[in-house]
């Protein structure tokens, strides 16, 4: 495929023409009556003064390309460095992916989601249920809620919770949910889960002292105030027990003012403590005027003589800070006890010096005259910025923190309106909401920007409470703000980490996933088509073998501006990892608007680039795909463009590849597929989980169910749902069938050494079973393993796998019943379950689908289905056994029933073939089930 014609040349010939006109005397330039030899001259004399303009052009732009090396070598130091810090900052970032496949729950967590849960992968495999477990109740409603609408709707959500974490470290964290359709089916639901412990930390913090500043200008008691600050102090240190303690008149003992939680026996014990050397940590404290740290109360001399009674209470540490009043006169101590033993970190130290600074405001409040030494005494020790307004909103009073934050003095302020503060960017519904919420709440919190003096914007927490007589009428309004601009700055670079490759600085995954949403949404307004190019570059590999992974970096740097160069305002180039790239281009009228890029695209990537006196040539495989031509969503549209990439490659690279909506259909991606499971089998990456199959009420292991898993080299280990449907049909799904049925038996005998005398059954497939070599094959794979007693195997089919020819499926099961093996009939419900087949087949047990287990607590159907199934097995003079129990009642409620053996998670997941014996050994059933008995 070749471009157009450039049209380069025409613009040249044009401009050497108009400056030959130029040159030319005024007479000269009428060329009517010029004879064919002179005008060959002229056109000679325009090209000889074309290629004059042109060389000049490539002396200007040769100058102009080693001013740019120059610059970009510059620019490529200042961008690994911004790389370091990068990459520093993803780490401070704390967000971890999370991503369910909705038709099994299957849960997949990315590495920083363990770490951001104290755990790992070997520790722990992330279920829906012990998900829900870990959040403190009130969360665990709402995500419960938000899940549930998002499987049941696909909605999606934003929204912070509080949890557990596997170390018992209580955390808060920002959990999202994005929904993927394919064929208009919920397939997955993809997320992250960020670690906001540090903000909402700062958040409650500053509502802390918000709320013990409006208690203190509303003169509430002193002990009410200390009681609350000792028990936010616990909220925000969980593992810590607060105590405030007064200094009497005399300056010689401390009384307690205020504990939330520390038992009575040892309030007695430190009351009326004596202020002097070794007298405790809070003795000492006031004496020597300066913090006690003491990491080990049991091991140091000023603490030992409270060392039974704080082992009794708990306590293994103590911090104490001495609280001063503005005029450095001791007033108290505002103690920590710790319940481990440990020095504080940088946090509990700004905490503690703190609330020291708060408790000492509520304690000089409370000894003061008059409200007016009370506000004075606030203004001064506040760290927030204070500005008290009369109704009409003119102010009139201002703290030194106000005018630091807004670099407006106090008296530059009085009398005036704090709209003088307003940015202009807030809307008139933002104000209108914000007195809203004042008149009818008698009070406002959030963020707002304002802007200082100097004219620069800062960002605000802030609080505006309406203060009120006796008589419920508004007297003034108290405006209390903190400066989160840094905080806001750092969410921006945080945002920045989140969506912005680290190397070019383009869109990475997550920004190119909204924006192409955002995209096509706009298409479907404008009914204008979109592109979604998929770009690999050829040859990188041998540029990062031969010259090095900064050359290789360099050169991605390099291209990725080029690439960018030749595209339109609006279009967006992202880069998704390695050599690859993702364009989208938006409102293309005509479908064929963008193969002209496409071109331009190639070219640029195909241009050699000299980097460190290396000249490098590369090039690039496009594959492009068309929306809505191509109607489906964002996920598929990469996919599409994906494949169409790939074929590029194929026909020999350096070019584009259209996605065919009607020819190229899924045929290679399953035979791919299917390639790489034989390869997988050939390698040995499958292996055998087992499930234990019980009987409830005995406690007895009557055996365990074979389940095949893939262990991919690079996906992880996967479950059958991911590859048995690929090759259900297909002779690859006999072969690693055969390898089930051998590895059982190999399993079984090796168990048989250690003493574990467990039965196995393996599944097989309608294809395994009714080929015609069955049964032989069956009794050379026994004979294999003389050792193991046929009847340790049995047989899993499921019913549809005898429904087309149920004579000879009856015939093969007799046959294989006659080398000593037996057979159950998986997923009994779920088919025709007709009597017919009950009657002719020889299955001694009956597997009730678990669907219907799942759901008979809660689903009168399923529990009327389960009553059937396990009627007919009586009927028949079948076992039968129950799949997928969950928990205790499932047990109670089969019992009774007549269906005494079980499987699922609520007896154990299936589990590696090592781990099993230690299960067994240890197995006991629940005790609510050993004290039922069969009522039918």
């Amino acid at each position: 495929m070749t471009a157009e014609p450039s049209l380069d040349q025409t613009d040249l010939y044009a401009r050497a023409l108009a400056e030959w006109q130029q040159r030319l005397p005024r007479a000269a330039k009428t060329l009517a009556d010029a004879t064919p030899q002179q005008l060959q001259e002229r056109e000679l004399q325009i090209y000889k003064l074309a290629i004059e303009i042109q060389r000049n052009e490539l002396q200007a732009l040769e100058k102009k390309l080693a001013d740019l090396i120059s610059l970009e070598r510059k620019q490529l130091d200042d961008l690994r460095t911004s790389a370091r810090i990068l990459e520093a900052s993803q780490s401070i970032a704390k967000v971890g992916g999370v991503e369910m496949y909705v038709p099994t729950r299957t849960i997949y967590w990315t590495a920083e989601t363990f770490r951001i849960h104290d755990t790992t992968p070997q520790e722990y495999t992330p279920t829906l249920d012990e998900e829900f477990s870990s959040y403190l109740p009130g969360s665990r409603e709402r995500i419960a809620t938000a899940i549930g609408r998002a499987i049941e709707t696909g909605e999606v959500f934003d929204i912070e919770l509080e949890k557990y974490t596997f170390k018992g470290r209580k955390i808060d964290v920002r959990t999202t949910c994005t929904s993927h359709f394919e064929n208009g089916k919920l397939v997955r639901l993809t997320g992250i889960y960020q670690d906001i412990t540090e903000r909402k930390q700062a958040e409650r913090r500053h509502q802390h002292h918000n709320r013990i500043l409006e208690m203190l200008i509303a003169k509430v008691t002193l002990p009410e105030i200390l009681r609350t600050i000792a028990s936010d102090v616990e909220k925000l240190l969980p593992d810590c027990m607060c105590s405030i303690m007064l200094i009497d008149s005399d300056g010689q003992h401390l009384h307690s003012g205020a504990a939330h939680s520390l038992p009575d026996f040892f309030l007695n014990a430190i009351d009326c403590l004596p202020v002097g050397a070794g007298m405790g940590v809070c003795g000492s404290a006031a004496f020597f005027r300066h913090r006690v740290i003491i990491p080990d109360v049991h091991s140091h001399p000023w603490t030992m003589a409270f060392s039974d009674l704080a082992r009794e209470a708990g306590i293994h540490a103590c911090w104490s800070q001495p609280v001063f009043s503005a005029q450095g006169q001791v007033l108290g101590t505002f103690a920590l006890y710790i319940k481990e033993a440990r020095n504080p970190d940088d946090y509990e130290i700004n905490l503690i010096e703190s609330e020291a600074r708060l408790t000492s405001l509520a304690i000089e409040q409370s000894n003061a005259e008059s409200r007016l030494q009370m506000a004075a005494s606030v203004f001064t020790h506040a760290r927030e910025g204070i500005l008290i307004t009369d109704t009409q909103g003119n102010i009139i009073e201002a703290n030194q923190v106000f005018a630091d934050i807004t670099g407006y003095s106090r008296e530059e302020v009085l009398g005036k309106n704090p709209r003088l503060l307003q940015s202009g960017l807030h809307d008139q519904d933002f104000f209108s909401s914000l007195w809203h919420s004042l008149l009818e709440n008698g009070n406002w919190y959030g963020e707002i920007w304002n802007r200082r003096k100097n004219g620069e914007l800062y960002a605000a927490m802030m609080t505006i409470s309406a203060v009120q007589d006796i008589h419920g009428v508004t007297q003034n309004y108290v405006n209390l703000f903190t400066d989160i601009t840094p905080l806001k700055e750092h969410q921006r670079q945080l945002e920045y980490i989140a969506h912005y490759d680290a190397l070019t600085g383009l869109p990475n995954r997550v920004l190119l996933a909204d924006r192409l949403k955002q995209a096509m949404a706009r298409s479907h307004r404008s009914g204008h088509s979109l592109a979604v190019l998929y770009l690999d570059l050829d040859g990188f590999k041998a540029v990062n073998d031969q010259h090095g992974h900064d050359i290789g970096d360099q050169l991605l740097v390099n291209i990725s501006h080029r690439l960018k160069e030749v595209l339109r305002e609006g279009d967006t180039l992202a880069r998704i990892g390695g050599d690859e790239f993702i364009v989208v281009m938006v409102d293309l009228e005509q479908p064929d608007d963008y193969e002209a890029v496409l071109l331009r695209l190639l070219n640029v990537a195909a241009e050699p680039v000299t980097l460190n006196q290396h000249l490098l040539r590369v090039s690039a495989s496009i594959g492009a795909t068309r929306y809505p031509q191509d109607p489906v969503d964002a996920d598929q549209l990469l996919r599409h463009a994906d494949q169409a990439m790939y074929i590029a490659k194929q026909a020999g690279k350096n070019c584009y590849h259209l996605f065919d909506v009607a020819k190229d259909i899924a045929v290679k991606t399953q035979r791919e597929t299917i390639e790489h499971i034989r390869i997988a089998l050939d390698q040995k990456e499958f292996v055998l989980y087992y499930q234990p199959k019980v009987n409830m009420r005995t406690g007895a292991i009557i055996g365990a169910e074979a389940l095949v898993r893939w262990q991919h080299p690079e996906r992880g280990l996967l479950s059958p749902a991911l590859f048995l449907p690929v090759i259900e049909d297909h002779p690859l799904s006999i072969e690693l069938g055969d390898w089930v049925i051998n590895e059982a038996l190999t399993q079984i005998a090796y168990w048989q050494t250690l003493g574990v005398l467990i039965p196995v059954s393996v599944n097989i497939g309608a294809l395994q079973l009714q080929r015609s070599e069955f049964v032989t094959q069956l009794a050379e794979q026994l004979a294999a393993h003389p050792q193991v007693p046929p009847a340790y195997l049995q047989l899993e089919i499921v019913e549809t796998s005898a429904l087309e020819d149920i004579a000879e499926v009856a015939d093969i099961m007799r046959r294989c019943r006659n080398l000593g093996v037996s057979f159950a009939v998986d997923d009994f419900g779920t088919g025709y379950s007709s009597l017919t087949y009950l009657k002719r087949l020889p299955a001694e047990l009956l597997k009730i689908d678990q669907t219907f287990i799942r759901d008979m607590l809660e689903d009168a159907d399923d529990l009327a289905i389960v009553k059937g199934v396990i009627g007919l097995a009586n009927a028949f003079h079948r076992q039968v056994i129950a799949e997928g129990v969950e928990t205790i009642a499932h047990g109670e409620l089969l019992i009774p029933l007549g269906c005494e053996l079980a499987q699922g998670y609520g007896i154990a997941r299936p589990m590696p073939a090592a781990d099993l014996p230690d299960w067994a050994a240890t197995w006991k059933p629940a005790p609510a089930w050993t004290k039922l008995h069969r009522l039918v």
